[in-house]
């Protein structure tokens, strides 16, 4: 299956309209035929926290969604990319749950990674814990195990709850493997065509390491999953989180990455009125990329940009979005944090809203990650150029969610008639039917004020001009037969 060059969606299964059925009905009736790369459902799993990302099994769709009949419904129009979270799985998951009941003489007690595979009788090391790139104070919880209750600590890169509500497989027991075959079979069977390998990032685990992105073994690793993908006719898209000359080796070895630069300089171009670090960025990045500009967590800053900006210039970027309502999410590990104490992970907010709610800048930003080589997602939230959910944030205590607003009907009806979602919609029809997008790509600058983005193909091209001053994208239009028309977006 090939990767189709258009614009694809980001949503969770419930974020518009409530449900699977009706994401359908929205997909069908208010973006007819708009994102023609595919959908990206968030996990639509059984789940026990973390909005979807701590699943309880791979095998059902959450009863409050749906089910896999209407993942095969939205499937027979669209190409569906769906999440597997290959570092960890739900403590309330029927694996671990048996592994809570029976202890070490559970079926599944190799599933996961019991710190006596780590350190000597289980005993973690502080000097070892300091090396890593950790998410939360410590890579372990402690849990009672078997009915005679003896205390195990297992590893759990991730959850804010102690013990963690997600628990770490070990990849290297057969029974992972096992498992990992069968929900991709499962996910096959079920018409998915990519699935994103969230968190893949931290599957290694070895001391003397930061545990994160560990080479050769995570190569070693991804190989692994992309045979069974590759003979099940599955893309993968690897999620990583660092610094962007890791993402550049990952595309050297032959994966799509995730553009996580492309958010903040553009947001700093447009913010900044200069688009002298853009204009650098994407003169050299890798072209097979997929590009976004929001999603469900942030607008990444450390460790990705780590040499891109300095400490003062992220600042200055950050304290504006700030005043504009973001809210932060932190690096956790003292050693990981910039000399002088910066320590900003993500900038959490609506992308729309971090623009002043400026229709001609966000329109600016858009053209600009559409022009940019890449598969373009656009999140939901943006597709409705919603703004920061301030009232979510207060009401559920999770940051995160002040870019997670759920859409009835009424109020996706109300959005899609706002001028500035119907100018998205205009240029994402465009960008999925001009043929010169599958061309050669070219940068070109004026000046600091401008950038301005060419792609060729055969006797057609098309130019794009972004003045980031006046927030103004022209773009001119050549076809293979010689007709031009300026569009200004």
């Amino acid at each position: 299956m090939a990767i189709k060059n258009k614009v694809q969606l980001i949503t969770y299964p419930d974020s518009l309209g409530g449900n699977l059925e009706n994401l359908e009905s929205v997909l069908n009736q208010y973006f007819t035929d708009l994102f023609q790369g595919g959908v990206h459902i968030l996990p639509p799993f059984p789940s026990s926290g973390d909005r979807g990302f701590a699943p309880l099994t791979y095998f059902e769709i959450a009863k409050e969604f749906g089910s896999w009949e209407n993942i095969k419904a939205i499937a027979a129009k669209n190409d569906i990319m769906i999440d597997l979270m290959v570092n960890h799985i739900s403590q309330k998951s029927e694996y671990f749950q048996d592994y809570l009941q029976n202890g070490k003489d559970s079926v599944y007690a190799d599933l996961f990674l019991n710190l006596n595979k780590i350190w000597e009788e289980g005993n973690p090391k502080m000097e070892d814990i300091d090396k890593m790139f950790l998410r939360r104070t410590l890579p372990y919880s402690e849990f009672e195990m078997g009915s005679d209750k003896n205390k195990e600590k297992v590893w759990t890169t991730f959850g804010k709850q102690d013990p963690s509500e997600q628990i770490d497989f070990d990849i290297n027991s057969p029974i992972f493997k096992d498992l990992l075959v069968r929900i991709l079979q499962n996910f096959k069977d079920n018409n998915i065509k990519m699935v994103r390998l969230d968190a893949v990032g931290y599957v290694i685990k070895k001391l003397g390491t930061s545990c994160f992105w560990v080479e050769p073994d995570v190569y070693t690793f991804l190989d692994s999953v992309k045979k069974i993908a590759d003979e099940l006719e599955i893309e993968l898209l690897p999620e990583v989180h660092s610094h962007y000359s890791i993402q550049n080796g990952l595309a050297d070895h032959g994966y799509w990455i995730y553009d996580f630069i492309l958010p903040y300089t553009v947001l700093d171009a447009l913010i900044n009125q200069n688009t002298k670090k853009l204009f650098e960025y994407v003169a050299k990045r890798p072209h097979q990329q997929f590009t976004m500009l929001d999603c469900h967590d942030g607008i990444p800053v450390k460790p990705d940009l780590d040499t891109i900006v300095t400490t003062t210039e992220a600042r200055k970027l950050v304290d504006i979005c700030v005043e504009r309502g973001a809210n932060l999410s932190y690096i956790f590990s003292d050693k990981h944090k910039d000399a002088d104490g910066f320590d900003i992970h993500q900038i959490r907010c609506s992308y729309y809203s971090m623009l002043n709610a400026n229709d001609d800048a966000y329109i600016a930003a858009r053209a600009i990650q559409f022009f940019v080589p890449g598969i373009p997602q656009v999140y939901y939230v943006g597709a409705l150029a919603g703004e920061n959910d301030v009232e979510n944030v207060l009401k559920t205590g999770e940051g995160r969610e002040i870019n997670r607003h759920n859409f009835s009907i009424s109020e996706i009806e109300t959005a899609v008639n706002k001028p500035v979602v119907k100018r998205l919609f205009k240029l994402i029809n465009f960008r999925n039917n001009i043929e010169a997008f599958n061309g050669s790509f070219e940068v070109l600058s004026d000046n600091e004020e401008k950038i301005a983005f060419k792609w060729t193909k055969d006797n057609s091209y098309c130019l794009l001009t972004v003045d980031v001053v006046k927030y103004i994208s022209v773009v001119e239009n050549v076809d293979g037969e010689g007709n031009k028309e300026t569009i200004i977006f």
